[in-house]
């Protein structure tokens, strides 16, 4: 089996030269797909990632999620710790760009800071993912970090394309797996 850094570089080279016009139709079907599950129905308040380069947009589901009355949380980076600090948002429009040029929660968010454990749902990007719910992330291992904090057990989400889903991903112990993933053309209800 590849190595992570190897299976990380050609999925992203893959998701990079996916085409605009078949991303924005890919989108689309990847936030059908995602509002369509029971999990995001029930949940009162989501843990979203902002999308960042060529990742799944997660700014039409932030917006659908607002709109629909549900309460939104976005990560940003505490370099120092290597942790992520969650505070919920009100609109797009209190993001603004952080850690590598990431939109993260701006200061007018950092008044209504939230713990991972208050969270219905956890929404979370990365390179790769398995049918078994194994994940390859960017490599700072910022969201196994978060996940290792959860006291209790809450749905873990990935937006992935259909083309960052692969046979098997190397796994290391501090790995966390995700629990659903949701792409353009499936929802994978992820084996233990």
């Amino acid at each position: 089996m590849p190595d992570k850094n190897s299976l990380r570089k050609e999925l992203l080279q893959k998701r990079d030269a996916i085409p605009p016009e078949v991303k924005r139709t890919k989108d689309r079907l990847i936030r059908e797909n995602l509002a369509s599950l029971d999990e995001m129905k029930t949940a009162l308040l989501l843990f979203f990632f902002a999308s960042f380069r060529s990742e799944v947009d997660t700014f039409a589901m932030i917006r659908d999620a607002l709109s629909g009355g549900k309460r939104v949380v976005l990560p940003k980076v505490e370099r120092e710790s290597r942790t992520l600090l969650l505070y919920e948002i009100g609109s797009l429009e209190e993001l603004a760009p952080g850690y590598m040029g990431i939109p993260e929660p701006s200061k007018a968010a950092e008044e209504r800071p939230v713990d991972i454990d208050d969270v219905d749902a956890v929404i979370i990007p990365g390179a790769a993912f398995d049918p078994s719910g194994n994940r390859i992330g960017y490599g700072g291992g910022y969201y196994d970090r978060l996940l290792a904090d959860l006291k209790r057990k809450v749905p873990v989400i990935a937006p992935a394309y259909e083309e960052q889903v692969i046979d098997a991903v190397p796994v290391d112990p501090h790995d966390h797996k995700v629990d659903i993933i949701v792409t353009d053309r499936r929802v994978i209800r992820c084996s233990p």
